[in-house]
């Protein structure tokens, strides 16, 4: 085909505060332009690439995306047990679509790359000067393969741009280590051709670096060689081609590596503002919803924030956020029993180790001597922690998500007002994936290396230091303390079924008992006792809190059941029993869509589907 249509940009970045540039603004409409006449100079790459940032996923709804589909909901780790967004997943309730925007979205994007590619190969003026256009082109096509990878698995490789009878369009499925194998080379292309931050002009900031193609290409390395270590080729469609070589040790070594680089050479710095008494050490929720002064009370804007490596920018007047941010995480990026006990106290152990840890007989006994992110993602900027009396049993049963809900909401920013920037690579993940490669390689971790990594961020959260002493002395396990750091840390930014998945324990722990709050009994008494189910209120036996409309809140069933916790087994409430949860090994990747697989007889379905 001799014309395309290039996406019409939308000045994906907002650089500064001055937001779009004059030169952008004042190019003919896109649409009109043909291939003759376009990517002659390079402000025109520049301008193409621009709008690669804007498909990732993030706020904004672009062709039908929707983040909270990747928020974590549904999880193991939330309370949320509806049958929307991530609900039927984390059920097991998928079955095979007939379209899914999450397989044609990508490959569109992916032919947007390949024209600027194919047109930087033909660009007449000095190709230095479109080095870093053609990196980031790089970046995004790695970025968009390795999406179709973590939801498809091995998916067709696309790196021309095909006509209508082009035998790309009917091509088979490459294995899931071709795509790898694809993935990495354009990151090895990005990090050789894009700049460092320090070198991106305060005009610029926003566009991806050095750094960040190298943390990205670390997030991949660990990614599948952890698949690789404990998933395998368990959920490889019949017909794939295993790997050449076991690539599992010198993915973890080079992931080490390049996280190192990132956190010693990049630039970045963890945003804590714990230090300034009018924060209430809540650094880690204020974080997530800096938008302007006036969004946090110690008046930090955007230019603080030093820790997002890659992240999607947006702005109240240029670029809203455009959906209902804060409503949605308040009502449905709620934490459950699970996550709210693998909050450490602050002496760096367990609840169900440590001393400091008072128990839940009252509701300000669960938050005293507790992990900082436990409070901010779950009181948000509640100075302190709820008073005893303070909570009864409604209709969020009692507890609340507030990672990415607006400060004062909704006076200061209002639904679809919201407008913080989203994190796509921050520098805490970064820790993470170096602290977890590390001990994957070689089955240890020095205290030195937890210092330089994962402490940092737990003494941002106010939690003593992990070492090799606490593990032993108090019968932990050192992995299960870094993925648990990693669930705590990033909980509610997409990770969770990745996580659960590529470690190969997805089917184990999406099918158990999804509980809330801990109600106890005569044994152990709460102020969420339970007298009477008809007639809720206080008991006037006990002056113990039961919950309002009690059954309607929990829905079929005895709403309670036995669980372990902090205290021992105690009686919890029920949000969804294991047997409602069907999810199998199967469902660690999403069915092709049905179009796709009539259209392209060579395209063979995922397992079992």
């Amino acid at each position: 085909m001799k014309k395309f249509i290039i996406p019409a940009a939308i000045c994906a970045l907002l650089v500064g505060a001055g937001a779009c540039t004059k030169n952008f603004l004042d190019l003919k409409p896109l649409d009109t332009i043909n291939e003759t006449s376009y990517f002659t100079t390079p402000d025109q790459f520049k301008y193409a690439t621009n709008d690669f940032y804007e498909k990732m996923i993030s706020w904004e709804q672009i062709n039908g995306s929707n983040i909270f589909d990747f928020m974590d909901m549904g999880s193991d780790i939330s309370g949320y047990v509806g049958q929307d967004f991530q609900g039927k997943y984390g059920h097991g309730s998928i079955t095979v679509p007939l379209d899914d925007i999450y397989y044609s979205n990508p490959y569109a994007y992916i032919r947007a790359i390949n024209i600027v590619l194919k047109k930087a190969d033909a660009y007449k003026g000095k190709k230095d000067d479109i080095k870093q256009y053609i990196a980031a082109a790089k970046f995004f096509r790695a970025w968009q393969y390795f999406f179709l990878l973590k939801r498809f698995g091995g998916v067709p490789l696309v790196t021309t741009i095909p006509d209508v009878e082009g035998e790309e369009l009917n091509a088979p499925r490459n294995s899931r280590y071709e795509v790898v194998d694809q993935i990495l080379a354009d990151l090895n292309d990005a990090i050789a051709g894009l700049p460092t931050e320090q070198a991106i002009p305060s005009s610029e900031k926003g566009h991806v670096s050095k750094w960040a193609a190298e943390a990205f290409k670390a997030r991949v390395l660990l990614y599948e060689a952890t698949w690789r270590k404990y998933t395998g080729t368990s959920t490889d469609f019949k017909g794939s081609a295993g790997p050449a070589t076991d690539q599992v040790k010198s993915f973890l070594t080079e992931a080490v590596a390049l996280a190192k680089d990132v956190i010693v050479s990049g630039g970045y710095k963890l945003w804590n503002y714990n230090s300034n008494s009018a924060m209430g050490n809540r650094s880690n929720y204020y974080l997530f919803c800096i938008d302007g002064s006036g969004s946090n009370p110690a008046g930090l804007d955007k230019t603080t924030n030093n820790e997002f490596i890659l992240k999607s920018m947006y702005d109240i007047n240029l670029r809203p956020g455009g959906i209902l941010l804060s409503h949605t995480v308040q009502t449905r990026m709620l934490p459950n029993r699970k996550l709210m006990d693998m909050f450490l106290c602050t002496d760096g152990l367990p609840v169900n180790k440590s001393s400091k840890f008072g128990g839940y007989q009252t509701v300000d006994m669960e938050y005293a001597n507790r992990d900082y992110r436990m409070q901010s993602y779950v009181l948000g900027a509640t100075a302190s922690i709820p008073a005893k009396g303070s909570i009864t049993l409604d209709g969020d049963l009692g507890y609340t998500g507030y990672k990415f809900s607006a400060y004062k909401y909704p006076t200061y920013r209002t639904s679809s007002q919201e407008s913080q920037d989203y994190p796509q690579i921050r520098l805490a993940e970064i820790y993470l994936i170096y602290a977890e490669a590390l001990y994957e390689n070689n089955g240890a971790i020095s205290d030195a290396e937890l210092n330089n990594s994962i402490n940092l961020l737990r003494a941002r959260a106010g939690v003593a230091p992990l070492t090799n002493a606490l593990v032993t002395n108090n019968g932990l396990n050192m992995l299960d303390e870094i993925r648990r750091e990693r669930t705590v840390e990033l909980y509610g930014e997409c990770t969770r079924y990745d996580d659960l998945k590529r470690w190969g324990i997805a089917e184990h722990e999406l099918n158990q008992d999804v509980c809330g709050m801990v109600l106890g009994g005569a044994s152990y008494e709460t102020e969420f006792k339970v007298a009477s189910k008809k007639d809720p209120g206080v008991d006037s036996a006990t002056s113990k809190y039961i919950a309002p409309n009690y059954e309607k809140v929990l829905g079929s069933g005895d709403g309670e059941t036995i669980a372990a916790t902090g205290k021992g087994d105690l009686k919890v409430i029920l949000l969804d029993a294991a047997a409602n949860r069907n999810f199998k090994r199967k469902h660690y990747l999403y069915p092709l869509p049905m179009r796709q697989v009539q259209l392209n007889a060579n395209l063979v379905q995922n397992n079992d589907y």
